[in-house]
């Protein structure tokens, strides 16, 4: 795609889908979204979100240097090298969650590129993909593009009595007063918080929506050490 070429949404989802990656939505920026200038100082009138849902990122991360060369936050340095290179490829500037602080708002972008909410856990649930999703970068483009609507309007939480993502975690972390952090860190980081560390966080696994693109072992362990790991190195 030449950068004189005004890109479309769908060849865009193209280049992200032939690296693995998934188009998260997209939305057009006002004042409070805080969405930062351009490279070339121009403003941002369109503003695409590039995440993954189920292993098919995990599959190219694994055959990837970044996974291999022993350098911190490979994830990181994998999504920084193959978004980079989506956002050359189509003249847009390219943005990450990760680098701060400060961080840009990557969950209020979220929340107005597509239909996500927020669970009682706290982390974004999609309709489909469940809890099982991420967002790796965002792209901004200085035109206006065309973009995809999305039809739901209400959480899948709601249509879910028994709520088993707020009853399954072993010591309680989760609740409806907020997220226990240390606790969940004490726990994961000792013998008994094995099943966690190795298979992901109970609470998520619980939920039953998007049970398709639950991550497969070696994809929640390499996210529940990360999580670790960053919790650890706050304190």
């Amino acid at each position: 795609m030449s950068k004189a070429t005004s890109p479309d949404y769908a060849a865009i989802a193209l280049l992200a889908y032939r690296q693995g990656l998934i188009l998260r939505g997209g939305f057009y920026p006002r004042p409070e979204d805080k969405v930062p200038p351009l490279a070339n100082g121009g403003d941002c009138h369109t503003m695409i979100l590039v995440g993954n849902a189920g292993q098919e990122m995990w599959t190219r991360f694994e055959q990837s240097p970044e996974s291999r060369d022993g350098n911190p936050h490979p994830m990181n340095h994998w999504s920084e090298r193959i978004i980079t290179a989506i956002a050359q490829e189509i003249g847009a500037t390219v943005l990450f969650p990760f680098g701060g602080p400060p961080y840009l708002p990557f969950i209020q972008w979220a929340q107005r590129a597509e239909a996500v909410f927020s669970s009682p856990i706290g982390m974004l649930i999609h309709p489909t993909y469940g809890l099982w999703h991420a967002y790796r970068g965002a792209l901004a483009l200085g035109q206006r593009i065309d973009l995809p609507s999305h039809c739901h309007t209400t959480t899948p939480c709601d249509s879910c009595a028994d709520k088993p993502c707020l009853s399954t975690c072993p010591v309680s972390a989760f609740s409806g007063s907020g997220y226990d952090v240390p606790q969940c860190v004490t726990h994961v980081s000792s013998s008994s918080g094995r099943d966690c560390m190795d298979g992901g966080c109970i609470a998520r696994r619980a939920c039953p929506v998007g049970t398709q693109y639950r991550y497969e072992p070696p994809q929640a362990r390499f996210h529940m050490v990360a999580f670790r790991a960053a919790q650890h190195a706050k304190r």
